[in-house]
């Protein structure tokens, strides 16, 4: 009889729930966000990304992808800045005015018509998340985020949601370093076609 806790079972468990939300994705969000991501670097527009706890991590894996993975070293990579990278401004943001203003304030002060914003997040309702995404839209940017569970308040605020409604975080957050890399990977696809 097999062991209900085995780590094979619980792993198989695992790659069952992830392929699942795979098999029923839309990917067509997903070529929006790497449609307008080449617009920008053509542009030379900047990218910014922001979550929280581990989609904090994932915004800056991702920014760095951008910056290089994309152009693969043949030409400089997009203006990609993950908003909770510098801890000395996150910090002070933090203590000096509030959390939920910790990546708003830093897109009023960075940010421009015309930039993109992409927010990571599991359930869609962060405060700083959806502070974000008001600023964004209020300076003109292109809204974009991939989401988990229902999407939370922040799938009606966004341009472009990518929504993947599965109830477990760390599948929500393997999904936002997959749709990052997808995106990563094509525009990496059309940089060698353009050098």
């Amino acid at each position: 009889m097999t062991d209900p806790m085995s780590p094979l079972v619980v792993f198989a468990a695992y790659r069952q729930r992830l392929q699942a939300v795979l098999d029923a994705a839309d990917l067509a969000p997903v070529a929006e966000l790497a449609e307008a991501l080449r617009t920008c670097w053509a542009e030379g527009r900047s990218v910014y990304l922001c979550g929280n706890g581990g989609s904090a991590g994932n915004a800056v894996h991702l920014a760095n992808d951008f910056v290089y993975g994309a152009a693969g070293g043949r030409r400089p990579g997009l203006r990609a800045h993950a908003l909770a990278a510098n801890t000395a401004v996150l910090t002070c943001l933090a203590n000096d005015t509030d959390y939920s203003q910790v990546f708003s304030l830093q897109l009023s002060v960075f940010a421009a018509p015309g930039d993109i914003l992409i927010v990571l997040s599991g359930s869609g309702n962060s405060p700083n998340i959806l502070k974000a995404i008001e600023t964004g839209a209020a300076l003109g940017m292109r809204t974009f985020g991939v989401l988990g569970f229902s999407g939370g308040r922040a799938k009606a605020m966004l341009d472009t949601p990518i929504h993947f409604p599965v109830d477990d975080m760390q599948i929500s957050e393997d999904l936002q370093l997959m749709v990052g890399h997808m995106a990563m990977q094509w525009l990496s696809l059309q940089s060698a076609g353009e050098g």
